[in-house]
């Protein structure tokens, strides 16, 4: 369980970091090739809610 706790919120904090990045609203580095491209804010979008499932399955799990 803590694997899968420790993936959920890498991929919550890595996908808000794409999206922001993919935005244009997070310029760093300054040097990324993710910067102001929509393609990369959609695909940390699916990063961020993919964590977040995983995240919320876990701590269905364990309640049950």
């Amino acid at each position: 369980m803590l694997m899968l706790r420790a993936t959920g919120l890498l991929l919550v904090i890595l996908g808000i970091m794409w999206a922001l990045q993919g935005a244009g609203l997070l310029e760093w580095p300054a040097d990324s090739f993710m910067l102001g491209e929509q393609g990369w804010m959609w695909r940390g979008l699916g990063a961020a809610a993919a964590g977040a499932i995983i995240l919320g399955l876990v701590q269905w799990r364990q309640r049950r």
